[in-house]
């Protein structure tokens, strides 16, 4: 973990944190010193105690609903890592494509330290790699280890040798992010430091999900930034697989008002002016169970 990134990312997401610890140049200077004193191994418990005096105060509902989160980050970070591996055999453009792709791993695995080591500050166990059995090809686990390696067959596999199914697969990841973010967000009301900093990562991955609709369109594919009533804008076989990600964004009634009952907004309109949440049992029908045993969804096993 690079702990001096971390610290620059804890500040983006919460400008005040350093106010918590104490002032900034205070808390960074006793960081050094402490990095000079004690041994690297003891360094994620006195990053645990800096947390702790931030976020400490935490219930149940709260450490559960980040863990969850954890997991999607797990999951969308492996996705990217196994992507990043094989460019050549998925046919990824070098410059600008695996640029913004790259840029979406780091900002993925700065989710997964920033919630792991807030997590552990609040003195919950946060899930490590090894605790999820992650498919990315959606089969299961079917000639995999339970780190996911082998030869994947689900049928989302052509997203390691296809660079528009990998796409399409990625955007399915991030929309799917984004609606579970938002649908997670009244569990964390009782503590706003982690409700402000899941919103801001929850608008990180919104910009994802936009990017690659962008990149996806540059190769001819029929879409927009935004969704409209429920289409993916993925075609064919694909399009079904991942329409439950997509389902429910039809909705045209905003606390009780019919947008589209408003003169001159359409019904397509109206749809893309709102993104709709989903529960945490809708994803995981479409994730899978991340504690493994899943006998649906398409990512965990």
């Amino acid at each position: 973990m690079n702990l001096i990134q971390l610290f620059s990312d804890i500040e983006k997401v919460d400008p005040e944190v350093y106010g918590r610890f104490d002032t900034r140049r205070k808390a960074m200077s006793e960081f050094g010193r402490m990095g000079r004193k004690v041994a690297l191994a003891s360094l994620p418990l006195a990053l645990g105690s800096m947390f702790k005096k931030a976020y400490g105060k935490t219930n149940d509902l709260v450490t559960d609903t980040l863990n969850f989160a954890l997991a999607l980050e797990f999951l969308e970070r492996e996705f990217y890592q196994r992507v990043k591996a094989n460019y050549d055999g998925i046919g990824v453009p070098a410059g600008d494509p695996r640029a913004a792709l790259d840029t979406i791993l780091l900002h993925e695995a700065q989710h997964v330290d920033f919630l792991a080591a807030a997590l552990t500050a609040a003195g919950a166990t946060p899930y490590k790699r090894t605790d999820l059995r992650i498919d990315i090809s959606g089969g299961k686990g079917v000639g995999l280890d339970d780190m996911g390696n082998g030869t994947p067959v689900g049928p989302f596999a052509g997203a390691l040798s296809d660079y528009d199914t990998m796409l399409a697969v990625a955007q399915t990841l991030e929309d799917t992010g984004v609606r579970a973010y938002k649908g997670q967000a009244g569990n964390l009301i009782s503590n706003n430091d982690f409700l402000t900093a899941a919103l801001n990562i929850h608008s990180v991955e919104a910009r994802h999900a936009s990017h690659i609709r962008s990149m996806r369109k540059g190769r001819g594919a029929v879409v927009k930034p935004w969704v409209t009533m429920k289409d993916s804008g993925i075609t064919g076989a694909a399009g079904a697989l991942v329409q439950a990600s997509y389902n429910g964004e039809e909705l045209l009634t905003q606390a009780g008002v019919n947008i589209a009952g408003i003169p001159g907004i359409s019904a397509n309109a109206a749809s893309e002016s709102f993104d709709e949440p989903l529960t945490k049992e809708q994803v995981l029908a479409i994730t899978g169970t991340p504690g493994g045993g899943s006998v649906s969804g398409f990512f965990f096993y």
